[in-house]
């Protein structure tokens, strides 16, 4: 078992998230996923803002498709175990899980964290492939390579979270973006190797990339792709079925369900279906208690400055959405890539992008009574 390739930590986050009282099952992603890992080849990125599950599905999908552990005592009770392919497909792949958030100690530059990543999935790979003719000053894609040339058969599944986190750093230069995109294509862009590559993060990778590094990847987001939709954020008819549970085991219930769509629901999917917020309805109920349970840090911070420095007169039709007036706004997702904002458009795309606002038909507003505080902290 390694780091990275092989690691069980993925098999024991998601195990202990099914235990929990307010687990909701959202298997029906691999059910998508199952057929673009049969015919090889395949990147899929979702983005979407922090606290929406982005985590917990890519543990979900490490711990399904991962050969280290037998997963059936999980999934066997999950909706993918209807699925006609499902026994043909758990545990049945070496997949290598990367959650890129994890920084070396006292990491101060690009390199350092790199080279971290590099080295733990070299080691991973060296140790499980030990016949294999190879050292570790070779390159990770090449050694890769090597295996798939040897037992074509073994095609990996990359899981990897949090692809951007790294371009939020403050020791992170424009050159050093350009240098992790190049790591990124390099190690996963027309390799044999490759079975599927999803990745996660906040931000569209595509307007990261000013060239065809990462052109590969078929991107969902939230304002702007229906499939996968339903497997980030809560339904209503799943806030339902975690309601009546909280009514049947709180002994003194003082959340109200109308209060729970009051206070976090008001995300919508391209196709229209209402999302709530996954974490702040779990934190609601878990606590017996409707409250503010958003949660910022990093670039959604740099929002603020935009906001207090009235950029563009944005601070006007902020306080319009306060008032409960939607805004028309184009939203471009590109536009909070470079935190680099002059007009309302961009400003308003950047917090639709990061969730402190929804959009629909051409308007922006705030989707609910949690971000409503929120935003009223902003104009302060």
């Amino acid at each position: 078992m390694g780091s990275y390739l092989d690691s069980t930590i993925a098999y024991t986050l998601y195990k202990d998230e099914t235990v929990k009282p307010y687990f909701v099952d959202k298997t029906g992603l691999l059910e998508e996923l199952i057929p673009l890992v049969n015919q090889g080849s395949s990147y899929v990125c979702i983005t979407r803002p922090r606290r929406f599950g982005k985590t917990v599905m890519a543990n979900m999908i490490a711990s399904f498709f991962s050969r280290v552990c037998d997963a059936s005592g999980i999934f066997d009770s999950l909706r993918i175990a209807a699925c006609e392919s499902y026994y043909s497909n758990l545990n049945k792949y070496p997949v290598i899980h990367i959650s890129f958030n994890e920084l070396p100690r006292k990491c101060k530059t690009y390199d350092q964290y790199i080279e971290r990543i590099e080295r733990k999935l070299i080691k991973d790979l060296v140790r499980s492939y030990p016949d294999l003719m190879t050292d570790e000053t070779e390159a990770v894609w090449d050694i890769l390579s090597d295996i798939n040339l040897r037992e074509p058969d073994v095609r990996f599944v990359f899981v990897l979270d949090e692809w951007d986190y790294i371009f939020h750093r403050d020791f992170i230069s424009e050159q050093d973006k350009m240098a992790y995109l190049e790591f990124l294509s390099n190690l996963l862009k027309g390799k044999a190797y490759v079975a599927l590559a999803y990745m996660t993060g906040i931000l569209p990778i595509a307007k990261y990339s000013s060239g065809s590094e990462l052109n590969m990847f078929l991107e969902y987001t939230m304002a702007s792709e229906e499939k996968f939709s339903d497997a980030f954020g809560f339904t209503d008819t799943e806030v339902d079925t975690l309601y009546q549970r909280y009514i049947l085991s709180c002994a003194t219930p003082k959340v109200t369900r109308e209060g729970l769509q009051i206070w976090y629901d008001g995300y919508h999917t391209r196709s229209g279906e209402r999302v709530y917020n996954p974490r702040s309805v779990v934190a609601s109920l878990q606590n017996n208690n409707l409250g503010n349970y958003w949660t910022s840090s990093g670039p959604y911070d740099e929002i603020y400055y935009y906001i207090e420095k009235n950029v563009d007169d944005v601070r006007d039709d902020l306080a319009l959405m306060v008032s409960g007036k939607p805004v028309a706004v184009k939203v471009r997702e590109y536009a909070a890539t470079a935190m680099n904002l002059s007009t309302k458009d961009e400003i308003f795309s950047a917090m639709v992008v990061y969730g402190f606002l929804s959009y629909e038909n051409g308007y922006a507003f705030i989707p609910n009574k949690e971000l409503m505080d929120t935003c009223c902290d902003m104009l302060l």
